[in-house]
């Protein structure tokens, strides 16, 4: 039994909400991290203890259990001492198959959307009294985090397939939102990341699955052993949608269909065509859990989203500031699409390109999608686990967008942009890593 447990890269979003829930368990928890953030500050504030710098004496001996994130290396000094102290060390996905292993999971899978349709089941759950554990990727103002500890055998969170980190989850629900080109770093292909979820899916017992998707949809006829229930925009399934059309500020609603019937119109808080999708899969979890309808209907139409998703950071000078997490082509398209669709002058976008290998493998789809927007600026790439084996740079992927320049630190871009920007524009700040700053810098530049 792991009661007293060290996490290396504890302030990462994937490593924060696991150290959360352990602390709310009771257990010792303590960790590594390179440097403060918002995330290590409140592990400080709960009294876990957060070195910053290495040093043997970090990881007590009687430690039960070392977990680290897959962007650390074996070479990493913190896991160096845990192996010489005899140690066991488990990388995140595994830790999280341990400490879900007793609970009935709902695991929520997808190259995109997995954040924000988690979020949506936590509250539906939550609303509808069910008391869940929850462990989500991003921060969630209903559970004033990103984990919750619930007293009920029911617990849901994100199932990352980047190196098949998924399959050391046993759920006995499965969500595929969607399956695109994505980690090819480690997939090499996308016939090797489908037979990577093709091997999640049969270790749940029920499934939910988007039948738009071609992909998603390949692997589902193949499981006719499965329990399966599917969503649409497109087609009838289980629940899919009719009528959908948008409020002034892109805000969805849609009349919702169950098996060829209209049930009730629905009315989001959240933007895009892609939060209806997110929808209809939560429906089809409740349906699955046995929720009642009406209830998860007053729950969906109060979720405003979690962080980082089309999140408004303030306004100033006239000028909307927007961030996003978006960091691949697909999402950056759904967003910007959206964002187009509001009543602004122009929408500029600031993106922070994510990982050596997804710019280099990708490149042609992320100048696509990014030439949405009226203005694009791009950031230093994030280099994130991987060395520069490409040789692939932020100039490479501007050349591609006309009109587009590189500045790649953030004081230099909120600097630009005060000369830039004009009353009405949207500045959207883009990117899966610590973009979100920039967005912070624009708006204190703009005051």
């Amino acid at each position: 039994m792991c009661k007293k447990v060290y996490f290396v890269g504890i302030g990462g979003s994937g490593m924060f909400p696991l150290a959360c829930v352990c602390h709310s368990k009771g257990w010792e928890v303590s960790g590594y991290d390179t440097s403060h953030s918002n995330n290590t500050d409140t592990l400080s504030s709960m009294g876990i203890k957060v070195n910053y710098s290495h040093h043997e004496d970090n990881i007590n001996n009687d430690t039960d259990c070392v977990v680290y994130s897959s962007a650390i290396k074996r070479d990493n000094e913190e896991l160096i001492f845990a192996r010489d102290k005899s140690i066991r060390t488990m990388v995140r996905s595994e830790f999280l198959g341990y400490i879900t292993k007793d609970y009935d999971l709902i695991a929520v899978s997808g190259s995109h959307g997995k954040s924000t349709t988690s979020s949506m089941i936590t509250q539906i759950l939550i609303d509808c009294k069910k008391d869940p554990t929850a462990i989500i990727g991003a921060h969630f103002s209903k559970i004033g985090g990103n984990s919750i500890l619930g007293s009920s055998k029911i617990a849901i969170c994100e199932a990352c397939e980047y190196m098949d980190s998924f399959l050391d989850l046993n759920p006995k629900l499965g969500v595929i939102l969607n399956i695109d080109n994505d980690h090819l770093d480690y997939f090499g292909n996308i016939e090797n990341e489908k037979e990577s979820f093709f091997k999640f899916a049969k270790k749940c017992e029920f499934l939910v699955v988007n039948k738009d998707d071609k992909n998603t949809l390949e692997i589902s006829k193949k499981l006719s052993d499965k329990k399966i229930f599917c969503f649409s925009l497109e087609d009838e399934a289980n629940f899919y949608a009719k009528n959908i059309s948008f409020d002034e500020n892109a805000n969805v609603s849609f009349d919702l269909m169950k098996n060829g019937d209209k049930v009730f119109n629905v009315g989001l808080k959240v933007k895009g065509k892609h939060n209806v999708l997110n929808c209809l899969a939560s429906f089809c979890v409740s349906e699955v859990m046995g929720l009642n309808i009406n209830d998860v209907k007053k729950s969906v139409e109060n979720f405003y989203g979690a962080d980082r998703r089309f999140q408004f950071i303030g306004k100033r000078m006239g000028v909307s500031i927007f961030d996003d997490f978006a960091h691949h082509p697909t999402e950056i398209e759904a967003t910007l699409k959206t964002a187009k669709n509001m009543n602004y002058k122009r929408v500029i976008v600031v993106f922070q390109p994510h990982t050596y290998s997804r710019t280099f493998n990708l490149m042609d789809d992320f100048a696509r999608s990014l030439s949405i927007a009226d203005k694009v600026i791009i950031t230093d790439i994030l280099p994130v686990r991987e060395e520069n084996i490409y040789g692939v740079r932020s100039e490479d992927l501007s050349s591609k967008i006309p009109g587009s320049i590189v500045i790649g630190k953030f004081e230099e871009v909120s600097k630009y942009l005060k000369g830039v920007a004009k009353e009405g524009d949207m500045i959207m700040t883009m990117g899966g890593g610590d973009i979100y700053k920039c967005s912070k810098m624009i708006l204190d530049e703009f005051s």
